[in-house]
């Protein structure tokens, strides 16, 4: 089973949640932090990492809710 990561991308005036390899976003919302919050949730779930991007849509930052194989902790938090 592939892995697939949830991103945050900016979606028109808002923001939503896409899983990697689907075509169409997941869960549209009004604010990052509602889709951060939406995407933390499934990726707790799925046990993936939430990948968050920014409104240029360049990735600014990602945390790991799943088996990291990397043994380093996440120094932002």
């Amino acid at each position: 089973m592939t892995k697939k990561d949830v991103h945050v991308v900016p979606h028109g005036d808002g923001w939503a949640t896409k899983t990697e390899g689907a075509s169409r976003v997941g869960v549209k919302t009004n604010t990052q932090k509602e889709a951060i919050d939406r995407a933390v949730v499934k990726a707790k779930r799925d046990h993936v990492e939430v990948v968050i991007h920014g409104r240029n849509g360049k990735i600014r930052d990602s945390d790991s809710y799943g088996n990291d194989p990397k043994s380093s902790k996440d120094k932002k938090h």
